[in-house]
């Protein structure tokens, strides 16, 4: 293989040279810092799948070692994410019962079905798939979740217990149970959560105010999490609340993460395999939104369908170290890239932070309240949920709103699993509808220059003998009857009609569809005695034509430009117009 070849598969060959003190520097410091943001955020989200605790550090230390090693990104940070989580929940809840041992292998199976899909993508080369997953609709999902993920989490801030996928079912669920909130459980995640809120917002700017330097501010007020889980466990600790009702993580092993199996069992696997595929199509979203953000800031590009590979490889760490599905994250993200992060080895080093974290931290967490755990998960997801979409969209396009109000509303109401299919399901229909009603535009010659306008939005010059058409989309199968539709409409009511220009500047692509109903057009209009032009046909798409008998057939005639073409069919330019259009 080549060098070439080898850089793409495995990135270090590349980013490795001219690494000295100064990048490892950079790397290290980032990793401190992102492994006090992951300690609580990991504990969290295995929770928040229904995992123990311990899966979420476990699924933060191997994945991150082999996205290093694949990914192409230099500061995405790889392990549990809230939305994957939540749809990990969702998912494994309905073939397991949560705490058994049947639903950790029913995680590592979904991780090892996620992980085997993604690499087989990437070795394909289909990461231009993410794209039929439009933004607005995926912006309208992770909203949602977001909100989802919040109620879910209702329950464990005041010692009840929230059932049900849906927001509705979850709101009942918590209603029936009111009388029987934990007051000692209330009053810790309601100060965990005042205290989250306010470091979010406050910590940063009273640092600055007391002399603190901007970037070491906003690198302490990215400990918050911890302060809040270190005061709130020993005020559990202290004052026995366990004892009062206070639900805390309790004992959690002391070890690196353990070699584990997915199960093979074919009817487990059929049962997993949509939610495995939606899983892999969110999280590789979510992945390469942040990560082609924060590289672009950096002037830095990564490879979509190398970024695959190294999620699946890092999906695939997961479900044999004890984990459940993973992709980058946002936040973690964000804090490794402004924390200074220069190269993927910062991921290596906070997998070695995480891992010294679960050999011999995890003792001190024994008291640690599941209700600062859900606090932190709220203030995390909130950040997510961004309702100006629906009124952004609502002014853009009404077809827009109503795909984003609907992924939405199907999410809340019906589930992450039934909401994310929704958004696939309408993004396509979405680009469906779009194409398969072209925008055709009149045009004429404005006047005094060889460009050709919208007659209803320019003054220009026409011809009622030359019909002159832009069409401004490709053509296939599902637009070509409209088109066909609606020059025969336009001709017929016109007999002055005696030329039509397709003027193919915007046409990228004719498929075989298209082609014959150009075909049946052509003949048509050679019966209403029109002739039938085509004009600025782009290279690709003449070569196609070149290939079949159309041009042979063609009633008209191809011009290079839709001067020329008006020029030869109106008798309109003078001779010295079409020598100096020649020559340029």
């Amino acid at each position: 293989m080549r060098p070439e070849g080898l850089k793409r598969w495995f990135p270090p060959l590349d980013w490795r040279r001219g690494y000295g003190s100064a990048t490892l520097a950079s790397d290290l410091l980032a990793a401190v810092i992102v492994t006090i943001m992951l300690i609580p955020q990991s504990l969290a989200y295995a929770l928040l799948a229904g995992l123990p605790p311990e899966a979420g550090l476990y699924a933060s230390i191997v994945p991150i070692l082999i996205y290093a090693v694949f990914g192409t990104s230099r500061v995405l940070a790889v392990g549990p994410v809230a939305v994957v989580s939540l749809m990990t929940a969702a998912t494994i809840g309905q073939v397991a019962e949560a705490g058994t041992a049947g639903y950790a292998v029913a995680a590592l199976s979904l991780a090892f079905l996620s992980g085997a899909m993604l690499v087989l993508m990437g070795v394909l080369r289909l990461g231009f798939l993410a794209n039929f997953l439009s933004h607005p609709v995926t912006s309208g999902f992770i909203s949602a979740s977001g909100l989802l993920i919040a109620a879910s989490q209702i329950g464990p801030l005041s010692g009840l217990r929230a059932e049900g996928h849906s927001l509705v079912d979850q709101l009942v669920s918590l209603v029936r149970q009111i009388t029987g909130i934990n007051l000692p459980t209330l009053v810790i995640g309601l100060a965990s959560l005042g205290f989250l809120f306010w470091v979010r917002r406050g910590l940063k700017p009273m640092l600055q105010r007391v002399g603190l330097a901007p970037r070491p501010a906003d690198m302490l007020a990215k400990t918050g999490p911890v302060l809040a889980i270190a005061a709130s466990t020993l005020a559990v600790w202290g004052l026995s609340l366990d004892q009062a009702g206070v639900a805390v993580v309790g004992a959690v092993p002391q070890s690196l993460p353990p070699f584990t199996l997915p199960s093979f069992d074919l009817t487990l696997l059929r049962e997993l395999l949509l939610p495995a595929a939606l899983i892999s199509l969110i999280g590789f979203v979510e992945s390469i939104s942040v990560g082609q953000t924060l590289a672009a800031k950096r002037r830095q590009r990564i490879d979509p369908d190398q970024e695959l590979v190294a999620l699946g490889a890092a999906n695939l760490g997961a479900s044999f170290t004890g984990g459940f599905p993973v992709t980058g994250g946002f936040a973690r993200s964000v804090v490794n890239f402004e924390a200074g992060a220069a190269t993927p080895a910062a991921g290596a080093f906070t997998a070695f932070g995480l891992a010294m974290a679960a050999l011999f931290l995890t003792p001190l967490i024994a008291f640690l309240p599941k209700a600062t755990l859900a606090a932190t998960i709220v203030v995390a997801v909130l950040s997510l949920v961004d309702l100006s979409i629906l009124k952004r969209s609502w002014a853009y396009s009404r077809a827009d709103f109503a795909a984003v109000a609907a992924t939405m509303a199907v999410t809340l109401g019906a589930g992450v699993e039934a909401g994310v299919s929704a958004g696939v399901l309408l993004s396509l229909a979405l680009h469906l509808y779009r194409t398969s009603r072209p925008h055709v535009a009149e045009v004429g010659l404005v006047p005094g220059t060889e460009h050709f306008r919208n007659i209803n939005r320019f003054s220009v010059e026409t011809d009622p003998a030359v019909l002159s058409l832009r069409i401004d989309e490709s053509l296939y199968f599902a637009n070509t009857r409209y088109l066909e539709d609606l020059i025969l409409a336009r001709v017929s009511g016109d007999t002055a009609v005696r030329h039509v220009i397709l003027m193919c500047s915007a046409v990228n692509e004719i498929d075989l569809s298209a082609l014959e109903t150009l075909e049946s057009l052509d003949q048509r209009l050679r019966d209403m005695d029109v002739s039938l032009h085509l004009s600025e046909v782009k290279g690709p798409v003449m070569d196609r034509l070149r290939r079949t008998k159309f041009l042979d057939h063609l009633s008209g005639e191809v011009f290079v430009s839709q001067f020329e073409g008006w020029c030869k069919l109106t008798q309109r330019c003078a001779s010295a117009d079409l020598r100096q259009h020649a020559q340029r």
